[in-house]
């Protein structure tokens, strides 16, 4: 079974979104050191359950991705996911992309319209 390992809240300014969850939550987030403006979320000790997540910078020009949550599934296989999304009545937003130093990712719209993310780790950058 596939399950959500992770989440990305949209802001337009990472550090007042930072204050916030930390003031509200306890939540700390440090700047992601990879090729796109994006801050890793702890939510809490490793041994409680539970998901970290990341606050990414605004961008682009779809209104559903610049407000929005979005939940990440892990997946052993990018490609025979979105192949099961599309059959299953799904659409891919984006094709399998590489995350240098991480995987890969992708994002569908599923059958009511929710955005979702797609992450395969690459097992030779661990």
């Amino acid at each position: 079974m596939n399950k959500v390992i992770h989440f990305e809240l949209s802001s337009e300014n990472p550090d007042r979104t930072t204050k916030f969850y930390s003031d509200v939550f306890g939540w700390k987030a440090t700047k992601w050191e990879g090729p796109m403006d994006y801050w890793l979320v702890s939510t809490g000790p490793k041994d409680e359950a539970g998901i970290d997540g990341a606050f990414m910078l605004r961008s682009g020009t779809d209104e559903r991705l610049k407000k929005s949550a979005r939940i990440t599934i892990g997946v052993s296989s990018i490609d025979e996911s979105l192949e099961k999304i599309e059959s299953n009545g799904g659409k891919v937003l984006m094709p399998k992309t590489v995350v240098p130093g991480v995987g890969y990712s992708a994002s569908f719209e599923d059958t009511e319209g929710n955005l979702v993310a797609l992450m395969q780790d690459d097992l030779s950058a661990k």
